[in-house]
């Protein structure tokens, strides 16, 4: 009998490769475009008068759906591949973003921004493509495969921030948010890549994967175990967390009277820096056999936010420090997806990896729909965003603490099927 380990492994590293270029290249394109619409935040105000509460209700409103889709596409992934549900993601996200500038009311601006965009980055999000990669690599290359996939996201947010305010200047925001839409199509030949890859059973080299349970079984077992709900907690605060910051951080640059360009500029320094902690992560996961705990990594990673926003709070603000902070939030700012990602694959192993970590995700746009929202009503109430940094502070010391109890080994049930 042939040896059934080394020579599939071998076949499928060059498969492997362009499967996650495409899903790094379409991470770009929709976190490029779906992170760069806060710098349309003050503009979408005056040009609708609405006010920014309600403006920041359809942000948030895309927060939560975008959350909320995350799950179900990973069930229909799960079970078609992950093709189809990517070339409809994509459509609807330019579809979304094409609407805005003719949306005037608090109603249009939640069906443009936060049904269908956020619907259609939530489709073709992080859930669809960590599971598709997950699935060719083995278990000890994940870590830095999820890393590299999440860079992908973090360069697009680091090319289309300054992009789209150029071409604001250039030619207006309409013209803008246009061309994100017309950027997004650009990855539907990576549908096309991915369309046969997500639910290749025992494609990462490992034994096949186990017969398929039912939904309600599979959110049963994870649900059960301890360590699944402290890592959805501590993903909850990361979604308020990067929510407040990508919608709202252009209105800080304003509140403190510098030019518009710092608020793109800061965009797009958290993309950049966030591809070096992304990175970092992902190869500390894997260093020598997984040397670095990922519960670990997660607590010094919301710790290291904690104390980046309190140093922040205190400091003048300045454009240096606006670009300070952003690069070293950055750092911080979606590293936490590969360590979150691992556990689930290490917890419930590939085979209901897009299911059960679009739950986490889902967490996480609960956290985001509050960040995104809260940071427009504070403003409102108090007319600073002084509070939302607080309270950012110590959530952050509370997801630091909380991934501290959390058990790396795999769940009874998963272990058993191994």
């Amino acid at each position: 009998m042939s040896d059934s380990t080394t020579p599939p492994r071998a076949g499928l590293a060059p498969a492997f490769v362009v499967v996650l270029l495409a899903a790094a290249g379409t991470f770009a394109l929709t976190m490029g475009a779906r992170q760069s619409m806060g710098l349309f935040l003050n503009t979408l105000n005056t040009h609708t008068g609405l006010g920014l509460a309600s403006i920041s209700l359809a942000f948030a409103v895309g927060q939560l759906w975008w959350g909320l889709t995350q799950p179900l596409a990973g069930i229909v992934a799960d079970r078609v591949g992950a093709g189809r549900v990517l070339l409809t993601g994509l459509v609807l996200v330019a579809i979304g973003t094409a609407l805005i500038p003719y949306m005037t009311s608090t109603w249009g601006l939640i069906l443009a921004i936060g049904m269908l965009a956020a619907g259609g980055a939530g489709l073709a999000g992080p859930a669809v493509l960590m599971a598709a990669t997950t699935r060719l690599v083995p278990a000890h290359k994940r870590g830095m495969a999820a890393g590299v996939v999440n860079a992908g996201g973090s360069f697009g947010q680091f090319v289309f921030a300054p992009i789209a305010q150029g071409i604001t200047a250039a030619a207006g925001w309409m013209v803008a948010l246009q061309s994100l839409a017309a950027f997004t199509l650009l990855a539907l030949p990576a549908a096309w890549v991915l369309r046969t890859r997500a639910a290749a059973p025992g494609a990462s080299g490992t034994t096949a994967a186990p017969p398929r349970q039912g939904l309600r079984a599979t959110f049963a077992q994870a649900l059960a175990l301890p360590s699944y709900r402290l890592l959805c907690a501590g993903f909850f605060v990361c979604g308020f967390h990067v929510a407040f910051i990508a919608t709202h951080l252009p209105g800080v640059v304003a509140a403190c009277q510098l030019p518009p360009e710092i608020g793109a500029w800061s965009l797009a320094v958290i993309g950049l820096f966030n591809i070096v902690g992304s990175l970092t992560i992902g190869w500390a996961i894997g260093y020598q056999g997984g040397r670095w705990r990922m519960k670990s990594l997660l607590s010094l990673i919301y710790a290291a936010r904690a104390l980046a926003v309190l140093v922040f709070v205190f400091a003048p603000k300045t454009p240096t420090t606006m670009l300070v902070f952003a690069a070293v939030i950055g750092f911080t700012y979606l590293s936490t997806v590969p360590p979150t990602a691992g556990l689930v694959a290490r917890f419930f192993g590939p085979s209901q990896m897009a299911t059960l970590f679009g739950v986490v995700m889902l967490s996480h746009q609960l956290g985001g729909f509050l960040g995104a929202w809260l940071g427009g009503k504070a403003f409102e109430w108090t007319g600073s965003y002084d509070w939302m940094w607080w309270a950012d502070i110590v959530l952050a010391i509370g997801a630091a603490l909380v991934h501290l109890p959390i058990d790396e080994r795999p769940a009874p049930a998963a272990a058993q099927a191994a």
